[in-house]
């Protein structure tokens, strides 16, 4: 029942989408378009909430398309559901604020017919239940977000963004296809179904868990997969992005679950090594790869990346502790990282819809044009300061718990029998504390540019609000980030059913416990309540300001700011991005990107201004795609020599194909 309903939902998107073409240059295509998608977004976001509580397998319903006398196969399970709803979330957030943010589009055609195509694809990855199908509906995905990265084609980097990004997403499908033809096997077993009965040697097992570590990886943004990421989502209208980011990317993670803990049967201690290196690795280099930056889009989309890293180590941590036979904790590790997946989504579609207000209030994106819009742009800037505030980890906020959970997991590493887990696990704890504080660093850095001080710029300083469409968009998922660090125990015992049907165990309920605290393994070792930690720190807030303005002197006291000895009025004084990140570079980024500052003072006398040039470079471009780039190109020029031959060459090539063939067939056994 509930595939049905939400397969109706997605033939309502893919109507949608025909609709948008027929109308995408009418006055009001905008709003109905986007509008349309919000409904459907809740209708199935409701439905893929009723199939996580029920915790049952749905029915699967196959329809006759795709393969021959196969059909395409599809069925809602709890992990289904909790992903179906996240998705949809996520998609009814974008096209409210879509509703506002659309009506500033140059070019709608390009982008309307898009987005409902965009979460049909989605929603399709996630409820299907064969290989043929995942892997259609998987490309259905990537060519619609493409088709949406690629709608301001006109911009350079935009047409340079849209062809890495099509060319990662191709090998990722290729990965992904030789991965389930390991788990078909011989006999072709394409539905999930049939994949779960046929078991696998330890090196074919082992090889799939690598294929689907690279495929998958490739769409949520490892490093060093993670290249088209911080291209793409920039190049993308904001609605969009905050959809790649927040939702595109978890359901890459839903395909590493699908696979590693459902399809592949009992895991292996080793499969979770390469998962933690890559993981741990990306968790640091995404947020170092922020702090260099000072495009605000950017900076969201390489937050990303260590985001998903955060999400993969639990991902590890669950695998090693279910090959161990450690239930209780795989089943922490597990709901730690499904429960990032949501705050994710959550605070990261909150920041990316802000981005987008200030690119439609000021037209910039660089973070060191701008400053002072706290005062123009008052709701916008309190609704993004509480999502830096979350996804720096701040309690009472959602991204705290979800990052207190996975610490909580790594520190039940000792029970583990291997040494080397137990020497790593540590080290990679280590990694996830340091991006960490470098995250909070990173999002200081972005609220303190972008909202505080003096206007930079003209632009800046004639900044307005944005539309209550867009306003309420990210009002909705600003609340949703509080009450989830409020009440997570709710959160946590709805999840419980996912985890529960992938490793036969969970997490304490949590609804039992007393006062809204939440319990990772047993209340001797720890526990977390966020109810009272909200409800201290408003009282202490509240005392504090009580105290300043009942007993303060009521005098008016005017005096210049303090000027640091500099008494220059010009906005230019401040701190920009680039001088915040520049401790951070020195100590960082000298090791990891090779930074480089040159400085030119000019001579006394000489009116120039001083300059700093800052050069970095990129570890995973230069060292496995530069190489990689130059081989293709060795190659094409050396082939294209075969187009100016004479047709005797031609001739003698036939001829050498023809006898190397036959020589093939007469020495084949």
């Amino acid at each position: 029942m509930a595939a049905t309903f939400t397969l109706l939902c997605v033939g309502i998107f893919l109507s949608i989408a025909v609709l948008a073409v027929l109308i995408g240059q009418t006055r009001n295509s905008t709003p109905a378009i986007y509008g349309g998608c919000l409904m459907i977004s809740l209708l199935a976001l409701a439905g893929g909430i009723i199939s996580l509580l029920t915790g049952a397998a749905g029915t699967e319903v196959v329809l006759p398309l795709g393969l021959p006398w196969i059909g395409a196969h599809f069925r809602i399970d709890p992990l289904a559901g909790f992903f179906l709803a996240v998705v949809n979330l996520g998609g009814a957030a974008a096209s409210l604020y879509g509703i506002g943010y659309g009506r500033h589009e140059h070019e709608p055609s390009r982008v309307l017919p898009f987005f409902p195509a965009f979460l049909a694809g989605m929603n399709l990855v996630v409820m299907a239940d064969d290989a043929f199908t995942f892997l259609f509906s998987w490309e259905f995905m990537s060519l619609s977000s493409w088709a949406l990265v690629m709608a301001h084609h006109g911009e350079r980097e935009n047409a340079r963004a849209g062809l890495v990004y099509l060319i990662m997403a191709s090998f990722g499908t290729l990965v992904l296809l030789l991965a389930f033809g390991l788990l078909a096997g011989p006999d072709g077993f394409y539905a999930f179904t049939a994949i779960r009965t046929h078991h696998l040697s330890q090196l074919q097992a082992g090889t799939v868990l690598v294929l689907a570590l690279l495929g998958t990886g490739s769409k949520a943004g490892l490093v060093p997969l993670h290249v088209w990421l911080p291209l793409a989502h920039p190049a993308a209208p904001s609605h969009v992005s905050a959809l790649m980011s927040g939702v595109m990317t978890k359901v890459a993670v839903y395909a590493f679950i699908r696979i590693a803990f459902d399809l592949l049967g009992p895991p292996d201690w080793w499969w979770s090594v390469p998962v933690l290196v890559m993981s741990g690795g990306s968790a640091v280099l995404g947020v170092l790869y922020a702090m260099m930056q000072d495009d605000l889009k950017r900076v969201l989309a390489y937050s990303t990346i260590e985001n998903i890293g955060i999400i993969f180590v639990t991902l590890g941590l669950a695998l090693t502790f279910e090959a161990n036979g450690l239930h209780a904790a795989g089943a922490l590790a597990l709901t730690a990282g499904l429960f990032h997946v949501l705050n994710h989504a959550l605070f990261k579609s909150v920041l990316f819809f802000g981005a987008g207000a200030v690119l439609v209030s000021t037209g910039l994106r660089r973070m060191d044009h701008l400053g002072g819009l706290i005062n123009p742009m008052p709701v916008t800037s309190i609704l993004v300061l509480v999502a830096c505030a979350a996804i720096s980890a701040l309690p009472p906020l959602n991204g705290f718990v979800s990052e207190w959970l996975a610490f909580q997991a790594i520190l039940l590493s000792p029970q583990l029998p291997q040494w080397g887990l137990r020497l790593l696990v540590p080290a990679v704890g280590a990694l996830l504390a340091l991006s960490a504080a470098l995250a909070a660093a990173c999002f200081v850095r972005v609220f303190g540019i972008v909202f505080l001080g003096r206007p930079r710029t003209p632009a800046a300083q004639q900044a307005r609000e944005v539309d209550l469409w867009s306003q309420s968009a990210m009002a909705v998922l600003a609340s949703l980030c509080l009450l989830a660090g409020i009440l997570p125990g709710f959160i946590i015992d709805s999840i419980a059913p996912s985890v529960y049907s992938l490793i036969k165990a969970r997490m304490p309920v949590q609804g039992q416990i007393q006062w809204l605290s939440i319990v990772p393994v047993a209340e001797s070792r720890s526990s977390y309540n966020g109810l009272l930690v909200f409800i201290f720190s408003a009282v202490s807030a509240a005392l504090a300001a009580f105290i300043i303005h009942r007993f303060a002197s009521r005098a008016t006291r005017r005096a210049p700011i303090w000027d640091c000895g500099f008494p220059d009025p010009s906005p230019a004084t401040q701190y920009s991005a680039e001088s915040f990140a520049q401790p951070i570079r020195r100590v960082f980024g000298t090791p990891v990107f090779r930074a480089r500052e040159q400085v030119e003072m000019p001579e006394p006398g000489n009116l120039a201004p001083a300059r700093i040039i800052v050069t970095l470079h990129d570890p995973a471009w230069e060292a496995l795609y530069t190489p990689i780039t130059n081989a293709v190109s060795f190659v094409a020029r050396q082939l294209d020599r075969l187009q100016f031959l004479t047709i005797r060459h031609y001739l003698g090539f036939v001829f050498f194909a023809l006898v190397t063939l036959l020589m093939v067939l007469a020495l084949w056994p």
